[in-house]
């Protein structure tokens, strides 16, 4: 895994122009849809439970996120995830809260028996709370008192056990297949002051998991977004780093991932 990788999957992106079905929250709709825009994606928006399915049979990668959950969300949510399994659509779930809250908890739990989704996403506190039931922290950041090992050590059994790839999201991004651990020391910690910043990551990967269904597109949503946030930030404030943020998405240079990529590849066995 390199950076030439990583812009060929960029330019991938780029030439296909896909249609990204994303069913995100409120908080953070606007910012995803830009942020899909800025990487040359399309993005689609539609959340209705009569009209999901239709809309997902025309995507070209479906993300799914639990934020601002609804009851209405959770069953557009497994429509859509029914449609792309049975279209062979390429889909990430997003398990935003499932730390913190016991209804998000025995959804996803009962999601990642019913359906098999080509990335499950999450923080750090979300990821270790998927494979251990008994954990609970309290709100949707991570807790502090989650290291990069034990997270690894849980991202590497909970992908072998739903035959998936995760992505836990933290300082250091994880990034597993079961198989081969990627650490991604990109990033800022201006970019956990702006909300919106992970539900913005899941949309990369499904952007980049259109054109590239291994683990190199979600390497590749980690790194993107975490160089963008180093060439953002700015002591101006939270607001203007985030208009740095959305111009640096759509106008990242390849030199510059070349030059800023911090990649550490590792194997499963040493964890």
């Amino acid at each position: 895994m390199n950076s030439a990788l990583i812009n060929k999957i960029r330019k991938n992106t780029v030439d296909k122009n896909p249609l990204i079905h994303c069913i995100t929250n409120p908080i953070s709709i606007n910012q995803c849809a830009n942020g899909v825009l800025a990487v040359g994606a399309r993005p689609m928006m539609a959340e209705h439970p009569q009209e999901v399915a239709e809309i997902t049979q025309t995507a070209d990668a479906l993300v799914l996120n639990l934020a601002n959950i609804t009851d209405v969300r959770m069953q557009s949510v497994k429509i859509s995830a029914q449609t792309a399994q049975d279209n062979n659509i390429p889909f990430i779930i997003d398990a935003v809260g499932a730390a913190c809250s016991g209804l998000r908890r025995s959804f996803m739990n009962n999601f990642l028996s019913e359906f098999r989704p080509a990335a499950v996403k999450g923080n750090y506190s979300e990821i270790y709370a998927l494979y251990n039931n008994d954990y609970a922290c309290a709100g949707v950041d991570a807790a502090a008192d989650l290291n990069t090992q034990n997270v690894s050590k849980t991202a590497v059994k909970l992908a072998q056990k739903y035959k998936t790839m995760v992505l836990a999201s933290g300082k250091t991004d994880i990034v597993t297949d079961g198989k081969t651990v990627v650490y991604i020391n990109n990033g800022v910690p201006q970019l956990a002051r702006v909300t919106g910043t992970g539900c913005l990551l899941g949309m990369l990967c499904g952007c980049y998991l259109s054109v590239d269904q291994s683990i190199h597109s979600l390497v590749t949503a980690c790194a993107v977004l975490g160089i963008c946030g180093q060439l953002s930030e700015t002591d101006k404030g939270n607001g203007s780093f985030f208009v740095n943020l959305m111009d640096n998405l759509s106008v990242l240079k390849d030199c510059q991932v070349d030059e800023l990529l911090k990649i550490e590849v590792k194997s499963n066995e040493e964890f």
